[in-house]
């Protein structure tokens, strides 16, 4: 198989992670600017924290009650039974036959159906919502990362840190069982 030049991969690659499983371990290395065997550098870490962020993903405010309603009526054939209901309740209130009621009938069943969608849709996205929220808990809270040293000889150190202080190009440590500490 051939691999393109770390200057080419660079060009291809806009994102540090964009394109990181079609490289080998060492190319990804020096796309990222990260020496395997030593980590990141705390300027390093810095630096990319400042740039990236945090390694967790973004929290997003919960979707309020009346707008899942209403995201429940924004569909094309919903619409055109609204307007089915709506024209035979007019004609239902200018029949002159005396069977207005009997006549009613028909826009409040399209109603009536319509209505039970819309709580049947807005159940099945709170359920959506929770299970995402339960999935959560298996989002690992640490992660052994291989960093140089603050501080004196820069020697490269594993240690424990939060998930959410990883940043791309840190040297993490798996094991059997581990959760992957980062977005791969």
């Amino acid at each position: 198989r051939h691999h393109p030049p770390a200057d080419a991969v660079r060009a291809m690659v806009p994102s540090a992670s964009a394109r990181a499983h079609v490289l080998t371990p060492a190319e990804l290395a020096e796309v990222l600017g990260v020496d395997p065997a030593r980590g990141l550098a705390p300027s390093d870490v810095q630096r990319r924290r400042a740039q990236y962020g945090a390694n967790e993903l973004p929290v997003e405010a919960p979707t309020p009650m009346w707008k899942l309603v209403l995201e429940q009526f924004d569909d094309k054939l919903v619409k055109i039974l609204l307007a089915a209901a709506a024209v035979s309740f007019f004609f239902a209130l200018t029949d002159d036959d005396g069977h207005t009621m009997r006549a009613m009938a028909e826009p409040a069943v399209i109603l009536l159906i319509l209505i039970l969608n819309a709580l049947v849709g807005v159940w099945q996205e709170s359920s959506a919502a929770q299970a995402i929220e339960a999935l959560k808990q298996y989002e690992p809270d640490h992660a052994v990362v291989l960093r140089q040293d603050t501080a004196g000889d820069g020697a490269p150190h594993l240690r424990t840190l939060p998930a959410a202080e990883l940043v791309p190009g840190d040297v993490i440590r798996l094991a059997v069982g581990d959760r992957v500490p980062a977005d791969c």
